[in-house]
């Protein structure tokens, strides 16, 4: 972590390419995550494949994305061709999600899932760094706020479109929505103004950062490596994923027993409204109260998990059900927003926050794709309960890790820690 840092331009990007960045978090709400629960109600209710099947599914494209998303990282910390990458990234979901239903084998399926990996690997350091270049580290918390502020109203409009395509026209027009949303984002994207984006600050790096580097300092992964807080910070994220990754899926199993495709859609879409409608307040404020500590609101995004898992083993009610993802929403709003601050903190003028971006988003790929496959084969010989249960207990190891291990990363927070 750099305590003493360069002097950083603040660049002022157009009313045109902010608007253009507001639209493409909007759409890429629903394209940067895949098909999520749904695939997992489309392959149980249409295709009717067993809970470790769809377990497999679910988890293709978590792992083909923890491959690739330190790769992906790193490039876009060296290209300056991040619009061009991000379109075709989304094209290639829209593709994938059309074969998933035109050509439904499970080769083809699996593949598609591979191919949505890839591509999404690429969204979460682009975004993040096409926002550091256009707004700078100034002005990226309230920033960071309003993307992911976007990124769930993004989420609300396309779980009521897919609850409404699934309720009363078929579950494969979920799949068509996710392509639609696909081409709007890379129109989006494309209307982002080059001359806005500054490329040396969207890796992390200062005005002064053109002379040359001192050998002497580990780089690239080495330097990532080497730093612990960003190694404990990563875990904290790869426990808090495996323990959360998982919920929502065998949420949505448990509410397709005995109903039809069309109903479980509703109630899937209802589980995520319910939980978007809260993240888009929460991401808000977080953004807004981020500068005063990250370290702290953190922990509320980890305590409410291990609450959420629990009380999922209370009830069978699907009102009640669906009621508990307000915890949801308040854990994931807070941590879209500090994850990407946190590793801005680390990483400022050292030349790797992409890279970074991209290996802490690999830590989250990695718990959430061994999530799915661990509870798909815990459900199969056990029960929901159980499932549930087991997931929670591993909230409360990632709350211990981010409670002793992570240290805050804020000037302003550090300063009033150490006042207490």
């Amino acid at each position: 972590m750099v305590d003493v840092q360069p002097r950083i331009p603040t660049p002022k990007a157009s009313p045109t390419s902010l608007r253009a960045l507001d639209a493409a978090n909007f759409f890429l709400a629903d394209v940067r995550d895949g098909l999520g629960p749904y695939l997992a109600i489309y392959l149980l209710t249409t295709l009717h494949w067993t809970a470790q099947d769809i377990g497999i599914a679910m988890s293709v494209m978590g792992i083909a994305t923890v491959v690739t998303q330190t790769p992906a990282g790193a490039l876009v910390d060296r290209t300056r061709r991040k619009r061009i990458y991000s379109i075709v990234a989304s094209l290639l979901i829209a593709t994938a999600a059309l074969l998933t239903i035109t050509w439904p084998r499970y080769g083809v399926i699996l593949g598609g899932q591979a191919m949505m990996g890839v591509a999404a690997a690429w969204f979460t350091p682009a975004i993040a760094a096409l926002t550091l270049g256009m707004v700078g580290p100034k002005a990226l918390d309230a920033r960071v706020g309003r993307n992911e502020t976007l990124n769930h109203a993004g989420n609300v409009f396309a779980a009521v479109m897919a609850g409404l395509i699934g309720y009363y026209l078929r579950t494969e027009g979920i799949f068509v929505l996710l392509a639609v949303m696909s081409l709007l984002s890379s129109v989006s994207i494309w209307k982002i103004r080059e001359k806005d984006i500054d490329h040396q600050l969207a890796r992390g790096k200062g005005s002064e950062d053109e002379k040359e580097p001192d050998d002497t300092k580990p780089t690239g992964l080495r330097a990532i490596l080497s730093n612990r807080s960003i190694l404990f910070f990563a875990l904290a994220c790869v426990l808090f994923h495996f323990a959360n990754a998982a919920m929502l899926p065998l949420l949505g199993q448990r509410l397709a027993q005995g109903t039809s495709a069309g109903a479980s859609s509703a109630y899937m879409s209802a589980c995520i409204i319910v939980a978007q409608f809260v993240m888009i307040p929460t991401s808000y404020f977080t953004g807004k109260l981020a500068p005063k500590g990250r370290k702290r609101l953190l922990l509320i995004a980890f305590a409410v998990l291990p609450i959420r898992g629990l009380l999922y083993t209370l009830t069978v009610d699907p009102t009640l059900l669906v009621a508990i993802q307000l915890l949801d929403g308040i854990g994931a709003g807070i941590f879209g927003v500090l994850a990407i601050l946190i590793v801005s903190d680390l990483t400022t003028g050292t030349g790797l926050f992409n890279t970074t971006q991209g290996a802490i988003a690999t830590a989250v790929g990695l718990g959430s794709s061994l999530s799915n496959a661990f509870a798909g084969s815990l459900l199969q010989r056990t029960s929901y309960n159980v499932a549930f249960l087991t997931l929670a207990a591993i909230a409360v190891v990632a709350l211990v890790v981010l409670w002793s291990l992570v240290p805050e990363t804020s000037r302003q927070g550090r300063q009033v820690t150490s006042e207490t």
